[in-house]
């Protein structure tokens, strides 16, 4: 009897494979049982072929060869891992071979390195599916009790060579057209577009945001406080001008007030839902300040190396009704720092069953991310891993305790004519606020939000009760413009993109898909900061002026959300066998064509700032040093400020000048460049979205917006230590 070749996606999976299926014996790139052989891929062994590796004319950059729209595209082997490729080959196509097993990632992605491996090996043999949520040796040995056939995955493996060639296509046709109308290189992608698009209108949002005074006013009842209101306002309790403030304060300081009406309601929060990627991207940035990709990285490695998680790279928060006895395990194993929140999540030792947590139909590829059933052992996680395991196992102890109950009391006090507001709410039963969501929360930031309207207990008040207005409070504030993008706050956006568009269905299918994928959004994101387009700087994403003007020369069809929500529609519709491949390459192709003949033919006129690397590179790699005309050294007051690769420094032999272009990042402050700091020598001091800027006493200081005290000084003179 022959062999049955199992095909891991990459080595450490591969191994442990290997080692709950008996295979114990190293061969050549694999290891050897005597009824299977385990070998791995190391990520994407194969990819679709550049255009100039099809053909020659495609080296030269020319409108005259585009669009680039090949019937089929080939696949081509990765130098960089041809070796473990031709040890593949040999070993699929072996006359002991009987059969193969693909072990790759259990999602779109995995299921495309697998296919294309054996494409481009051109292998005959007959396959099976093993698709697992977990890397527990019991999950894998569940795994392969309920292997399944190969073309049970068809529809998927049809969705992501449909993926993988509409990027291509899209990609190459609109980047290498819209570098050639501009004469700079642009990176133009599908996805990565409309969600910098989606940075591109934060930006001009807040740069075009026209601030607003207001003011509120709060009256003293002694025993309770209200702020007034009025339906004619928008918002109800902002006041327009002090004056106003000032003639309603006047109006009913030591007047009697009346309660006129006062009605409580019995109200439940519910339990928040169970993770998945992009809600535990999100919250993990909240919390812990991850990126997205730290926060997929980390929850990869607890996956892989510890087995600590369920399979992390899924887009559901559900979980199936087999899972149930599987989750009080789970519960029962968990660290014993938390076996304080496991009885109220499993009271009287049961589960309880919602169709918040549990749903068949709402359980995609994968359920919902879960610690595993297995004692974990935190003292060999990292610091990152730790908190990120805490976050997931809170989380599902939080998802089934019961709701928090508690008592909202609305208070409605008339002093003359005017209305006050006053809202308070009593705590009846705790339920899921019993887990904390970290075990030391992080401090309440000082002036975050305006207590306008406090919520807390109130005294006993019926309508027709009197008080005296004690006192008055007028508090003046101004509209504040949009906080800039996170990764949270974009994760979200990229998750419902279709918020804005009138297509309901569209809609709806975007609440699920949006932008991008769960598992490729922190990718987008990390892509855009590399090709120049955005910039973070601390926790906040912001386009840069290059991004911003790509958007500008953007047709709206690959700018918008909605294109990309018809294709992750079909691309959906493709994996369920309900709509044919042909056709959506066949809108991808027309799509493409059209992005080539916009930008030669109608793309405005618009001249991009030169290729920084371009400019400052010389043929060797190495950095031209650029003098900044028009400064004055800060120090010595003779020479002139001249950029390097990593600093500004004076032009003056002796003078010790020195200004690092990172010196206040890591403190939210902006990257230094050339056009920053020429204006910063001759303005002294700059306000911009994200603090303020000045160079005096010789140091230059960053203030972050709502601070008083700087955050960062730094000095200008550099000393060797």
């Amino acid at each position: 009897m022959g062999k049955i070749v199992v095909l891991a996606e990459k080595p450490s999976v591969g191994r442990d494979i290997a080692r709950v299926i008996g295979c114990r014996t190293n061969g050549d790139g694999c290891l050897i049982g005597e009824k299977y052989i385990v070998t791995w891929a190391v990520g994407h062994l194969v990819a679709l072929a550049e255009p100039d590796e099809m053909d020659e004319k495609y080296k030269k950059w020319s409108f005259a060869t585009l669009p680039i729209l090949p019937e089929t595209i080939p696949l081509k082997v990765l130098s960089t891992t041809k070796s473990q490729f031709s040890k593949i080959k040999k070993l699929i196509n072996d006359k002991e071979t009987d059969s193969l097993i693909c072990a790759t990632d259990a999602g779109r992605e995995g299921e495309l390195i697998f296919r294309y491996i054996y494409e481009k090996a051109d292998c005959k043999k007959p396959f099976e599916r093993l698709w697992i949520s977990s890397m527990t040796d019991e999950a894998i040995k569940e795994g392969f009790r309920e292997i399944r056939p190969g073309k049970d995955y068809d529809g998927l493996y049809e969705s992501a060579r449909c993926r993988s060639r509409a990027d291509w296509l899209v990609g190459m046709n609109a980047s290498r057209a819209f570098t050639l109308k501009y004469d700079t290189l642009l990176s133009v992608g599908r996805v990565q577009t409309p969600t910098l698009a989606i940075l591109v209108k934060r930006r001009k949002e807040i740069e075009n945001f026209k601030p607003e005074g207001y003011c509120t006013v709060t009256a003293d009842f002694g025993d309770y406080k209200g702020v007034f209101f009025s339906e004619k306002l928008e918002p109800d309790t902002h006041l327009k001008t002090k004056a106003d403030a000032e003639a309603i304060t006047a109006a009913v300081k030591g007047k009697t007030g009346t309660v006129t009406q006062a009605e409580t309601t019995r109200k439940k929060e519910v339990p928040p839902q169970l993770y998945d990627l992009t809600s535990l991207q999100r919250d993990a940035n909240r919390l812990l300040g991850f990126t997205a990709d730290k926060t997929l990285k980390t929850a990869q490695s607890l996956y892989e190396t510890h087995k600590a998680l369920t399979y992390p790279r899924t887009d559901s928060r559900y979980l199936p009704p087999d899972m149930i006895p599987r989750v009080v395990q789970t519960m029962k194993l968990l660290p014993e720092s938390y076996q304080k929140y496991v009885a109220g999540a499993l009271p009287d030792g049961k589960l309880p069953v919602t169709r918040r947590t549990i749903d068949a139909s709402k359980v995609t590829d994968h359920h919902a991310i879960l610690p595993t059933a297995k004692k974990a052992d935190v003292s060999k996680f990292s610091e990152d891993e730790k908190n990120l395991y805490d976050l997931v196992a809170r989380r599902m102890l939080a998802a089934f305790h019961p709701a928090c109950e508690y008592d909202a009391t609305k208070v409605i006090t008339m002093v003359g004519e005017h209305s006050f507001r006053t809202n308070g709410r009593i705590t009846i039963v705790n339920g899921w606020h019993d887990v904390p969501v970290l075990e030391k929360p992080p401090k309440p930031k000082k002036n975050a939000k305006p207590e306008e309207e406090e919520e807390g207990p109130l005294p006993s008040l019926r309508e027709g009760d009197t008080r005296e207005v004690k006192n008055t409070q007028i508090r003046e504030d101004q509209t504040k413009p949009p906080a800039p993008h996170t990764d949270a706050s974009l994760l979200a956006a990229m998750e419902t993109a279709g918020k804005d568009l009138e297509d309901e269905e569209l809609v709806r299918l975007m609440k699920g898909s949006g932008i991008g994928t769960p598992a490729t959004r922190a990718a987008i994101i990390e892509r855009l900061i590399k090709v120049g387009y955005a910039a973070r700087r601390g926790k906040t994403l912001n386009a840069t002026d290059k991004g911003v003007m790509l958007i500008d020369v953007m047709p709206q069809e690959i700018a918008s959300p909605e294109t990309t929500g018809r294709w992750e529609l079909a691309l959906h519709e493709i994996t369920d066998g309900k709509q044919d491949p042909d056709r959506f390459m066949d809108g991808i192709r027309k799509m493409s064509a059209f992005l080539v003949q916009y930008a030669r033919e109608q793309a405005k006129p618009l001249a991009f700032p030169p290729d920084e690397r371009r400019k400052k590179y010389g043929a060797k790699g190495g950095f031209k040093t650029v003098v900044l005309e028009g400064t004055t050294c800060p120090v010595c007051g003779k020479g002139k400020l001249r950029e390097s690769a990593m600093a500004f420094s004076c032009s003056e032999d002796g003078c010790k000048c020195t200004l690092w272009k990172n010196c206040l990042q890591r403190s939210g402050g902006p990257e230094l460049t050339g056009k920053l700091v020429t204006l910063l020598l001759e303005k002294k001091e700059l306000k911009g979205s994200t603090g303020i800027l000045a160079i005096r006493d010789g140091k230059i200081i960053f203030t972050p917006n709502g601070q008083a005290a700087p955050a960062v000084s730094r000095s200008l003179i550099y000393e060797k230590k």
